[in-house]
């Protein structure tokens, strides 16, 4: 129990310090979506932190490592975060995001930056390139696992659903998607756009495991992503519910904020609430 404790306590101490520099970062750019990386942070940290991602930052092409794929690219400033903090690069260069000449461009570019397993950010391709990791870590023999996050939104587009059902008909039980349901996207709530609930349902009937957590419970998220990792025969589906811009969505001036940084005086306010929690 000392343990457990012991690890959820530093999660949520690498949480508070990826949340600030999201917050950060964002802000000095001026531009990007810190509201969209916020809500994933305790689903990425215990991947990276939790005991759960196998890799290597001073060999990050390691044949064997597991991979984590970031589908819903614009989310990048959670994941240059989570990467800075592993000792992939020197956690000072995150207050180069989006400057001319830096790596850290707007939407993760694996030419770049080591730790980047895909350039992504045009939506919905995320799912299929991990398909194909994971058949390749198949076929090279590696019991290496391909974790792919998911907007909700994102869902919404065919190719997704193609790869849900070709991952079924391989069988790649190395192939785990977690979907970041924080229930809005670019226009508007997703169940105004195009509701899609419920997702655990629909990915079950295309032959995965599904089930759905709350995305911000530590304990919750540690043990499916634990059972996520017992191969079974079938891929794997997590539906995280989430909440967009957590937990500063009080300070926030729509429940939408998508795609813009906070003002300095607002990124204060969130930095003096996340001393708090």
């Amino acid at each position: 129990m000392h343990d457990a404790d012991s690890l959820l306590s530093s999660l949520r101490e690498k949480a508070r310090r990826i949340r600030q520099h999201i917050i950060r970062s964002t802000t000095r750019a001026g531009s990007g979506h810190p509201t969209s990386s916020l809500s994933a942070v305790e689903v990425v940290v215990a991947l990276y932190f939790g005991g759960i991602l196998r890799y290597r930052p001073h060999e990050p092409r390691w044949p064997q490592r597991d991979r984590f794929i970031l589908s819903k690219g614009h989310a990048a400033p959670l994941l240059y975060a989570v990467l800075a903090e592993a000792d992939y690069f020197p956690v000072q260069q995150l207050e180069t995001l989006r400057q001319i000449g830096s790596p850290l461009e707007g939407h993760p570019n694996m030419r770049r930056l080591p730790g980047v397993e895909a350039s992504t950010g045009s939506l919905g391709q995320g799912l299929s390139i991990g398909l194909g990791h994971a058949l390749a870590c198949k076929l090279n023999g590696f019991d290496s696992r391909v974790f792919v996050l998911l907007g909700d939104g994102e869902v919404n587009e065919g190719q997704v659903w193609e790869a849900v059902m070709a991952a079924s008909k391989y069988r790649t039980d190395n192939l785990i998607a977690i979907v970041d349901h924080n229930g809005y996207q670019q226009t508007g709530p997703t169940r105004e756009v195009l509701d899609l609930d419920p997702l655990p349902d629909k990915f079950a009937a295309f032959g995965w495991d599904a089930e759905e957590i709350d995305g911000h419970d530590w304990q919750a998220v540690l043990a499916a992503l634990r059972r996520a990792c017992l191969p079974n025969g079938k891929p794997r589906a997590i539906i995280a519910r989430t909440i967009k811009g957590y937990p500063i969505h009080h300070l926030l001036s729509e429940k939408n904020y998508h795609g813009k940084a906070l003002s300095p005086a607002d990124a204060e306010k969130a930095l003096t609430l996340l001393a708090q929690v």
